[in-house]
């Protein structure tokens, strides 16, 4: 029997979600939203690829949580988007209000599920899931950082026009202009990302990625990215539903790991069945961890307008 995955939020980043778990079968699949017809059109659509992708999975559309009822992962996109010139701190309230019902109604109808967060502004908003739902702290899980380091490896294999494959990096902190990018263990094919490209070149890169969301607002005018977060999302699912044990970068609720207490930010988790089974903690330099710490604080100071 295939796994139950529900996703809240028919809009570009949910129906990206919902078509990548269903091409690669991973589970069935209820879209979810406000709007009537919306989630069942797009449902249908991804429904009617199976035959061509080779997958069975059952793709649903509705307006009705009791559709959701026993699902195993629950990926909440819905909110509002970012326009040019909005920070993620500028959605804070409006999504905050997105984020309660929601959390609300799928704690109502999946008590047992585990719950990947993708509304911005990601932290602060994986801080109110947790509040709200009264889940453990394993089963909230925030996606910001395999986004935030996919991005790093796609500049860095365009600076060095080699494939994406040979790259690994990853970035820590919270999702937004705070984010730490940690070149120090970032490698091409083993090698020392410090030995291939210079400072400068190196720095310019971290501050693409940094702004990496921002870049695609400009370009799309009215909506933010959606299928690099997509992608993200179906890793992540995909290490939990598969219990991969998978270590990814992830926004996780720290409790003194990394010298950081009572919040969401992003590090290396390990991922499997029950949720985030383990925080990993790196030792990191003295300037690493102040670009961390000040990530956190950012973090925190959305925390408190909202009370949570």
């Amino acid at each position: 029997m295939r796994k139950k995955v529900t996703v809240v939020g028919a809009g570009n980043v949910g129906a990206s979600v919902a078509l990548r778990l269903a091409d690669k079968e991973l589970a069935d699949v209820v879209i979810i939203d406000i709007l009537e017809g919306i989630p069942q059109g797009k449902a249908l659509d991804t429904l009617q690829a199976g035959p061509v992708m080779r997958s069975d999975s059952q793709v649903t559309g509705t307006n009705d949580y009791k559709d959701t009822a026993n699902s195993d992962l629950v990926v909440i996109t819905a909110g509002f988007p970012r326009k040019p010139g909005m920070t993620r701190d500028d959605l804070l309230k409006k999504n905050y209000d997105v984020i309660k019902p929601t959390t609300e109604q799928v704690v109502k109808h999946s008590p047992n599920c585990i719950l990947i967060i993708v509304t911005n502004p990601l932290d602060a908003m994986c801080q109110a899931a947790l509040r709200m739902s009264g889940f453990p702290k394993h089963r909230v899980i925030g996606m910001a950082g395999i986004l935030d380091s996919a991005r790093f490896r796609t500049f860095i294999a365009q600076e060095l026009k080699v494939s994406v494959e040979n790259v690994q990096a990853f970035v820590m902190g919270g999702h937004g202009d705070t984010m730490v990018p940690l070149v120090r263990f970032s490698q091409v094919a083993g090698i020392p990302l410090t030995e291939l490209l210079d400072a400068a070149t190196i720095e310019r890169i971290v501050q693409r990625t940094r702004d990496g969301g921002a870049e695609i607002v400009k370009y799309l005018k009215a909506g933010s990215a959606f299928y690099a977060p997509s992608a993200a999302v179906m890793e992540m699912v995909e290490a939990i539903l598969k219990d991969k044990k998978k270590i990814l970068p992830c926004a996780a609720y720290l409790e003194g790991e990394y010298g950081i207490q009572g919040l969401y930010v992003g590090v290396p988790v390990k991922l499997g069945e029950n949720g985030i089974e383990q925080i990993i903690e790196v030792k990191l330099t003295a300037d690493e961890q102040k670009a961390l710490q000040k990530s956190a604080g950012a973090v925190k100071e959305l925390v408190d307008v909202i009370k949570i």
